[in-house]
């Protein structure tokens, strides 16, 4: 539930890390047939990766547990990330947020927030907004 709605509020962060089983399991759940997510020999040969690495979605995913996981259900408005680095096999993602704006739209009164989802040495991942609606 959102209970600090000011400009400037951070949202909770959430960790994940990246494993190959979660890649596997992500790819089979998004009907992903590529095999530069999940077999190490493709990757390599494919793009030029000494392993497989996460599919930015998933990365996408991550960063909007973030949002989801501060906002009440129903109340995501907008999503949107670009992608901006590789994400590899035994990085720790923190996935963090913060209210950049306070609006009216619609009849309802709602926030944007910037988010990002960057490893431990401050890579950023994806980075993007979220528009989420205010109870």
């Amino acid at each position: 539930m959102i209970d600090r709605k000011h400009v400037g509020a951070p949202l909770p962060g959430h960790t994940a890390e990246v494993e190959k089983g979660r890649l596997r399991l992500f790819a089979k759940v998004i009907g992903e047939t590529d095999p530069i997510y999940t077999d190490e020999a493709a990757a390599a040969r494919a793009a030029g990766m000494g392993d497989v690495f996460a599919q930015g979605m998933l990365v996408m995913a991550w960063a909007g547990r973030a949002v989801t996981a501060w906002a009440r259900p129903g109340a995501l408005r907008e999503f949107g990330v670009r992608f901006t680095s590789v994400t590899r096999v035994g990085d720790v993602l923190t996935c963090t947020g913060r209210v950049v704006e306070k609006r009216e739209e619609g009849g309802e009164r709602r926030v944007r927030v910037r988010i990002e989802a960057a490893d431990a040495r401050g890579d950023v991942k994806v980075a993007g907004e979220a528009v989420v609606a205010l109870p």
